[in-house]
């Protein structure tokens, strides 16, 4: 009688993948060849000393165990089904983990924090198998209700949750393309609404006062970054990425950067006013990075917003709000659309429509055109 055994192999990271091996052989279902391993796509950490993996590591010999016991059931009454459909009891946050590895995009932190959630929500093992239409809308609650990692006693934004629940809906996909999922559940499942915002920013008058208040040295690179995406719309992404040589100067066009989009890689010439590239400094080796150590974090948009504050701004400002600034005022000084659209790197004008939506000066001057003061001379119907 073929006896079937846990055993497992060390793997990268040192961890040990966990497999069961079945002696004497026995034979694939649909090849008919001896078939002696089914790797279950589990593992476990060589030196568990964090309270977390050695939880992880109880909780998946568990799991690998219960295959390892049904597998035997199964073979003793000659049923290999099993094997057909072995990918489909891979661990589905190992497949989620593997996802964000791949993802060294600027989209790769709100991976891994999708993952974190995931990891919270139903812990660190889960077969593929298990997924269904009832655990992604359990998931989607979840979102909808999960705590603050920053801040723990308030809950994830809704267009946070947005973010987290549009990644898992993309694995659900791959899984479906791979056809370890047996239905499109991406295509049944509803996403979380997308919650209208307000988009900060900054006034001219306010940027311009921003741009000759005292900030101290330390925050001089940030402070740099800031200004100059307010002058060009560029992503903290793009910026931390620029180097000298894609900045360029040509007689007739003057200053310009020729570079990739980190976001969504799309080749772009972008004209930079000559006040932008002043605010460079001296320029150094072509393959130099123009903001050398430039980091986005948390605690550096603290630290631009306590900036802001001591400029006498009351308003909520983080990095992203100063390519909002840029966009907002080059639509209120007249720019069409469509090349604001252009200068933003945005592959579709209607995504540039967001802008519109808060400078839209036609309703402001259209709502000021009925008044009840009968001596306005500004106005084209009065009520008497």
């Amino acid at each position: 009688m073929t006896k079937v055994t846990l055993r497992q192999k060390p793997i990268s990271q040192e961890r040990q993948s966990l497999y069961l091996d079945y002696y004497p052989p026995i034979p694939h279902p649909e090849t008919g060849k001896p078939t002696r391993r089914e790797f279950l796509g589990l593992y476990l950490f060589d030196n568990a000393k964090k309270a977390a993996d050695k939880l992880h590591n109880t909780n998946t010999k568990q799991l690998a165990e219960n295959i390892r016991a049904r597998r035997q059931i199964a073979v003793q009454n000659k049923e290999y089904d099993f094997l057909s459909d072995y990918k489909r009891q891979a661990c589905f946050i190992q497949f989620f983990s593997d996802l964000t590895e791949k993802r060294k995009t600027s989209e790769h932190d709100n991976w891994t924090s999708a993952l974190l959630h995931l990891k919270d929500y139903v812990g660190e093992t889960i077969p593929i198998s298990s997924i269904d239409i009832n655990f992604c809308e359990d998931f989607k609650d979840y979102l909808l209700t999960a705590p603050n990692r920053k801040e723990p006693d308030k809950t994830i934004a809704q267009n946070t949750a947005l973010s987290y629940f549009s990644k898992f809906r993309a694995a659900l996909t791959i899984l479906y393309d791979q056809r370890l999922l047996k239905e499109d559940l991406n295509e049944k499942v509803e996403n979380i609404d997308e919650q209208e915002t307000q988009r900060e920013f900054l006034y001219l008058e306010e940027l311009q006062t921003l741009a000759a208040a005292d900030y101290p040295e330390s925050i001089a690179l940030l402070r740099k970054a800031a200004l100059f995406s307010a002058l060009t719309g560029l992503r903290h992404s793009d910026i931390k990425k620029l180097i000298w040589e894609e900045i360029r100067y040509e007689d007739q066009e003057g200053y310009a950067i020729h570079f990739r989009q980190k976001k969504t890689h799309g080749l772009q010439v972008l004209p930079i006013s000559q006040e932008a590239y002043l605010l460079l400094g001296d320029r150094k080796g072509d393959r130099d990075r123009v903001f050398e150590g430039l980091v986005y974090s948390y605690h550096n948009n603290q630290r631009l917003a306590k900036w802001v504050e001591n400029a006498g701004i009351k308003k909520r400002i983080t990095f992203h709000c100063f390519r909002h600034t840029f966009a907002t005022l080059q639509l209120r000084l007249k720019t069409d659309i469509y090349t604001v659209s252009k200068m933003l790197g945005h592959k579709f004008v209607s995504t540039t429509q967001i802008y519109a939506k808060v400078v839209d000066e036609t309703k402001r001057e259209a709502a000021a055109k009925i008044s009840l003061d009968k001596n306005s001379t500004e106005n084209e119907v009065v009520l008497t």
